[in-house]
């Protein structure tokens, strides 16, 4: 999943053994801090580039074996070395936030996936990595629950990316459920934007649902972390579905209660 996902998944550090703790704050670290550059203050895009090339850079230092002045590219040289992670992993969360940079629409559904498959599944990699657990199969299923859940993200923050000139929303849906991103500027509510956002949700939960069965096969901690990462991410859904897709008014937030259900149907999984 993405950095931003966080917010809603908090259980999950959690649930970490304390050995494998010091290596995701190390890769939470890398992720946030590039996210930052990509996203946070006033810096203009070029200067974002050059930045987020540094970080490149850096990474080539740790192919090479080579030392580092930054704590930061130490720890993760460190841990790479440790839990033999692979660094594509690391290049591909690079590569989605300089996407973040210099693009702000998609033209259809499996451009978006691309973006996904750089911007959230490295983490699922990384995760699987560390755990000793990155088998093809349940490499295949991670994928498909952290794109599900960096969607979940885009289709809950529709407002948020908005004020970022930025829209996660495939255009070819748009289009197809005339929509228009005066839609979007006003948060307009109407048919066409309830049918377009049922039409998504119903998208992420059978992409979401189609990895699923990683979490019950994935054994102690790690399966119960992402039992009740799946479980969040249906939660998120069902709160659009509540909304009738308004998340411009009702930006879908996970609470106390929410965590009860989430807990509850995870037992059930």
């Amino acid at each position: 999943m993405s950095v931003d996902h966080y917010e809603n998944f908090p259980v999950a550090s959690l649930l970490l053994p304390a050995r494998l703790r010091p290596a995701v704050k190390t890769i939470y670290a890398f992720a946030r801090s590039a996210d930052d550059i990509a996203d946070e203050g006033d810096a203009n895009p070029e200067q974002r580039l050059r930045q987020l090339a540094e970080y490149e850079h850096e990474l080539d230092r740790i192919e090479k074996n080579t030392s580092s002045e930054s704590q930061l590219f130490k720890a993760l040289a460190a841990i790479i070395s440790k839990y033999d992670l692979p660094i594509q992993c690391f290049r591909d969360l690079l590569s989605a936030f300089k996407q973040d940079v210099v693009t702000t629409r998609y033209a259809d559904f499996p451009d978006l996936l691309d973006y996904c498959a750089r911007s959230a599944n490295p983490v699922g990699k990384l995760m699987l990595h560390l755990y000793g657990e990155a088998s093809a199969k349940n490499l295949q299923d991670s994928d498909a629950i952290c794109s599900a859940l960096q969607l979940i993200n885009f289709w809950q923050d529709v407002a948020i990316d908005w004020q970022k000139q930025r829209i996660y929303l495939p255009l070819d849906d748009l289009n197809r459920f005339g929509i228009s991103e005066q839609h979007i500027s006003s948060g307009m509510q109407n048919d066409d934007w309830r049918n377009m956002m049922r039409f998504q949700v119903a998208r992420a939960r059978n992409l979401m649902l189609s990895g699923s069965d990683l979490s019950t096969r994935l054994p102690g901690r790690l399966g119960w972390e992402l039992r009740l990462v799946v479980q969040g991410g249906l939660r998120i859904l069902e709160k659009i579905e509540v909304v009738d897709g308004n998340v411009f008014q009702h930006r879908p937030k996970l609470g106390k209660t929410d965590w009860l259900k989430i807990a509850w149907r995870a037992t059930r999984m």
